[in-house]
């Protein structure tokens, strides 16, 4: 079974062990075993990589169970594309934060200062995603058996928790302000803040071109994003001293933009969180999925399920399935991996499908007493036993 596999290597791994020993030969293989404990396991194993550059090969691994990986998965936007918008929006940060720094000691203001302090994390928050998009590209080698693709992840926590950071302190420097307001030049802040305005909406757009479906690249645009806001805000409060001498609107507006920091941080890390945990992703139930799987043909029962995801947009499913006497385990593997595919989007998967002799469900609740000491999760039985 060959499977497009355009961008380069994909990666897998099962969270549950079972021990096997493998052979490895060209095509596909398949070997049945009878054993004691009354099911027999078809050993096959469907893994082809197509590129431009590399031809077709399959595996198959002589072993006590079968595995099948199904994989494939695209980007609209390339690697390259991104990282030429982030570098571009970068330049763009850094030649107006150090003008704008200087501006905010002169005119006194808290706005200004904090605006500025939001933009050194913004190029930083760029110079992360950068490395990280440059490691995730990284093979697979030594002990890192999935390489680096959660360097990525790791860049857009750290991203959250800069915002989270810079958040609560320019909240505490907000409120003395509140309670103790200094001088502020309105006409240098308002004047700043537009300008800043028409150079944040520049570095916005252009990372809202790059592929904002990655957690590391949405890290960056959400702390551009917020730096915008964060002028919208200074250039009103900067009026509002112009017009009026109401100097504690700058505090008024950094409050604004605290809290505004605050809430993007905290849903970053709250995204990223899900990740490292292993949580399953975003939209998909494992228990629907499990119940799904187990009124497939020939499926008998489906345990051992887990859903994650590597990376952001890597959704991957391993689980133990077994199968009526009378089924092909080929086939069933075959037909559940499209399930998995058109129904949740799961391109990344690692089936271990097992023929059984006879079933022992009664109150026992599964069909292998052998697998119900240690189920690592629910066992979804077929409705039509």
């Amino acid at each position: 079974m060959a499977i497009s596999q355009p961008h380069g290597s994909d990666l897998h791994a099962a969270p549950h062990g079972h021990g096997h020993g493998q052979g490895q030969g060209q095509g596909q293989g398949r070997e049945e075993e009878e054993h004691g404990s009354g099911h027999r396991h078809a050993s096959t194993h469907d893994h082809a990589d197509e590129r431009p550059d590399t031809p077709s090969h399959g595996h198959s691994h002589g072993h006590g169970h079968g595995h099948g990986h199904g994989h494939g998965h695209g980007h609209a936007i390339s690697a390259d594309a991104d990282r030429r918008y982030l570098c571009a929006a970068l330049a763009l940060l850094v030649a107006f934060m150090a003008g704008e720094l200087v501006v905010g000691f002169v005119a006194r203001s808290l706005a200004l200062i904090s605006d500025a302090g939001h933009m050194l994390t913004d190029s930083a928050s760029i110079v992360f995603a950068l490395v990280a998009m440059r490691l995730a590209v990284r093979p697979a080698r030594g002990i890192f058996t999935f390489g680096f693709k959660r360097a990525e992840i790791l860049s857009a926590q750290l991203n959250g928790a800069t915002l989270v950071a810079l958040g609560v302190f320019f909240l505490i420097e907000a409120i003395r302000r509140l309670i103790s307001p200094a001088e502020v030049e309105g006409g240098l802040v308002l004047v700043t803040a537009l300008v800043g305005i028409v150079v944040n909406v520049g570095a916005t757009w252009l990372l809202s071109k790059a592929d904002r479906s990655s957690l590391n690249v949405e890290g960056a645009f959400q702390h551009i994003l917020n730096d915008l806001y964060a002028f919208i805000a200074t250039a009103v409060s900067g009026l509002i001293v112009v017009l009026t001498g109401f100097v504690r609107a700058d505090a008024i507006a950094t409050l604004i933009v605290a809290t505004l920091m605050l809430k993007a941080g905290h849903g970053l890390m709250r995204d990223t969180a899900r990740i490292f945990l292993q949580a399953a992703p975003s939209g998909l139930v494992p228990a629907e999925i499990g119940a799904r799987l187990a009124t497939q043909q020939d499926v008998s029962e489906v345990h051992d399920l887990h859903v994650w995801e590597l990376t952001s947009g890597y959704s991957t499913l391993s689980a133990h399935v077994f199968v009526h006497p009378q089924g092909d385990v080929t086939s069933v593997r075959r037909s559940l991996q499209k399930v998995l595919a058109d129904s949740y989007g799961i391109m990344h998967t690692t089936l271990q499908v097992d023929q059984i002799s006879r079933s022992v469900t009664g109150d026992v609740g599964c069909v292998d007493i052998a697998h119900c000491a240690d189920p690592h999760g629910p066992h979804y039985l077929s409705p039509h036993d």
